[in-house]
């Protein structure tokens, strides 16, 4: 009798209070998201950051699918109406009635939605409204329900995991959203970090962007603690230092009754940011860079060095290295992107913008373009030529047009004119860039020597830059030939070969990265550095990580295998006639680009490159270091299409300019030097 009062009191007298109070303590935890970690140049200048958005999630309530997708269609209405966007993967433009993905891949879609693979889009829409119980017959509500509820299918959701459908909304939102609380069931609105990119589309090759999560990204690193919200870095050093950029989450405890709305939050676990990457570029210099190279393109195309203009000049890219380091203070590559135009996702026009682009804007052409070097790669055949005794240093050449060994080639000059070098000898070569002075010398020691001091100087194999994508390039060789038969090939290393090769030609293709650190490595007489583009880690203490530990794990990640730096030996004759002629090519009258360089006060030594690139116009190259005397920097500018080096030449001046201080009043002193007395590798 005492056991069923007191039931009758718990159930009848105090049921409809004990139920209220019930659903009002219904406890979820939810997730705090922890800031990325902040990346900065080399000065301390902050290029990544974040800023609070807030994100509109969903819990499973007690709800059917009728009224879920009432509440989907009033939030799409209150985010639309405000400028703001949802969570749209569903693989359907319902402005053209068509499918946004290939053949192929629709039929892999429709297989795991578990759909027939012939079904075509007005079909699956059909097949979509069953299976979510849309009722509306109106295709503009269909299209909002639809790419929320698959949302929510693809991710999954319950009474304790939220979905997130928005991220960034606008404050405007978030306040008709809390307004309306009473009718969104399971709608919670909560903060979390979004990146900010400080530079716009600076340095965006570099530094990457974020995204998020992808099905597969998901599956191999759930064990690691990563959900189906998580933003991932997806290019860039984003990616590559995503381990070490991603923050420890936090996590707190919600009240909520059944219906989703919230009575009490506590936090539980506090979340920690990501470690901050420091970069070895100099923002103002990768800026000057940027804007040098582009605006060099679009004179070339213009016509306004010649006359000619170049249309299908619309891309290149550039790349400073600190020649003492390693350490990468530029590198660009045009057309470019920004990284913040991929932080919800893009739409339509932005992808047909980024990745139906002809001339690519994604690619970064620094370290995946592969091109001929042309006239830049020069400097290994004298090399070779003069430490395997194929040639004195102060030997002479005639020159006498045309060449008669092989495909008889002949030198520029002779195509061109109709004219002669004349006697020409390891200086003197270089000046004028005497194409028959390096057939006759490249006759003489054969393919091998020169591939070999090709390799010496890094050129055919990985810098190991902390970026996912790097190109190898290619040595003209035998051993490249016979890789190329082992593929079915039928081809044979003859004469004609070694005398394109010598001259940059063949098989030669490198990055513009690979020939900066070439230029890098002659400017140090052989010495070898590491190429680098980080230079610290730190944690949320700000303490510095252990950076060789840092590079082991990168370079694992990355593939590349731990390799000793070898020096270059080359003898300081064979140094000094090398430098020699490369100072004469900016610094002598008869110097390639002497009128570019003639008023410029530190002395360069460079070098033109033009190759051809086997359609449109030649690449046109610019190769450099500076000072003469004692180098600090290698500059390398080319711009495919771009019609001849001599025109990238200005390029790199004007990156020499920022770099010494011409801009900003930071000149040395002691490295200003008579007009006269420049020098820059031709």
């Amino acid at each position: 009798m005492i056991l069923a009062g007191q039931l009758f009191n718990l159930q009848i007298v105090n049921g409809e209070s004990y139920r209220e109070q019930s659903e009002k303590r219904l406890v979820r935890e939810s997730e705090t998201y922890a800031p990325r970690g902040e990346i900065y140049d080399r000065y301390g200048k902050l290029l990544v950051t974040n800023e609070a958005s807030y994100v509109l999630q969903l819990y499973r309530t007690k709800i059917d699918d009728d009224e879920l997708n009432q509440v989907l269609l009033k939030i799409a209405g209150i985010l639309e109406k405000n400028n703001d966007t949802y969570y749209n993967e569903l693989p359907i433009n319902f402005e053209t009635m068509e499918f946004t993905k290939s053949e192929s891949a629709m039929k892999t879609w429709k297989k795991n939605n578990k759909m027939d693979e012939d079904l075509d889009v007005m079909q699956v829409i059909e097949f979509l409204k069953e299976k979510y119980e849309v009722a509306s017959e109106n295709m503009e509500s269909i299209k909002k329900i639809l790419a929320m509820r698959y949302e929510i299918s693809s991710n999954g959701y319950s009474s304790y995991r939220a979905v997130t459908l928005a991220k960034n909304i606008s404050y405007q939102s978030v306040l008709e959203i809390e307004e309306r609380n009473a009718e969104l069931s399971g709608v919670y609105i909560t903060k979390q970090p979004t990146r900010k990119y400080m530079a716009g589309s600076i340095a965006s090759h570099i530094i990457g962007y974020t995204g998020k999560i992808s099905d597969a990204e998901y599956k191999s690193r759930k064990d690691l603690g990563y959900s189906l919200n998580d933003i991932i870095g997806k290019s860039g050093i984003e990616s590559t230092f995503e381990e070490y950029l991603r923050g420890k989450n936090g996590s707190k405890r919600l009240e909520m009754d059944a219906y989703g709305r919230i009575s009490n939050e506590e936090e539980l676990d506090e979340s920690m940011m990501g470690n901050s990457v420091v970069l070895t570029i100099d923002l103002d210099l990768q800026t000057k860079t940027e804007e040098v190279l582009a605006d060099i393109i679009k004179k070339i195309q213009n016509g306004e060095f010649n006359g000619t203009k170049y249309k299908d000049a619309t891309a290149g890219s550039a790349v400073v290295l600190d020649v003492k380091t390693g350490e990468v203070l530029a590198m660009a590559s045009y057309p470019t992107y920004v990284p913040e135009d991929f932080i919800d996702g893009i739409n339509n026009e932005e992808y047909k913008k980024y990745f139906q682009n002809k001339d690519t804007p994604m690619f970064n052409r620094a370290i995946q373009g592969t091109y001929p070097p042309g006239s830049t790669f020069k400097m290994i055949t004298g090399i070779a030529a003069i430490e395997s005794s194929g040639i004195g240093v102060n030997e002479h050449v005639n020159d006498t047009g045309v060449f008669y060994l092989g495909h008889k080639p002949a030198c520029w000059i002779w195509n061109s004119r109709r004219q002669v070098h004349g006697n020409v000898n390891a200086k003197t070569a270089l000046m004028v860039s005497c194409n028959y002075y390096y057939y006759e010398v490249a006759s003489r020691i054969g393919i091998d020597k020169i591939a070999e001091y090709a390799r010496k100087f890094g050129l055919g194999e990985k810098t190991g830059i902390e970026l996912y994508g790097e190109a190898s390039g290619t040595v003209a060789s035998r051993e490249y030939v016979a890789k190329l038969n082992e593929r079915g090939a039928k081809k044979t290393w003859t004469i004609g070969d070694t005398l394109s090769a010598a001259i940059g030609q063949s098989y030669n293709t490198y990055t513009p990265l690979q020939m900066c650190y070439y230029i890098s490595t002659l400017a140090n007489k052989g010495k070898k550095t590491e190429v680098t583009v980080v230079k610290d880690v730190i944690d949320a203490e700000g303490k510095s990580l252990n950076m060789s530990e840092v590079k082991t794990t990168i370079d694992k990640k990355l593939g590349i295998e731990e390799k000793q730096l070898e020096d270059v030996e080359v003898s300081d004759e064979t140094i000094n006639a090398i430098f020699e002629g490369m100072r004469s090519v900016t610094g002598d009258h008869g110097g390639t680009v002497y009128g570019t360089f003639s008023s410029f006060p530190i002395e360069v030594a460079g070098k033109t490159g033009t190759a051809t690139s086997g359609n449109g116009s030649d690449n046109a190259w610019f190769v450099g270091f500076a000072p003469y005397d004692d180098p600090e920097i290698a500059v390398v500018v080319i711009v495919e299409h771009g019609g001849h080096g001599y025109f990238t030449a200005r390029a790199v001046k004007d990156i020499m300019e920022e770099y010494f201080g011409y801009n900003n009043d930071k000149i040395d002193e002691d490295l200003t030097l008579k007009s006269n007395e420049i020098m820059i590798l031709n």
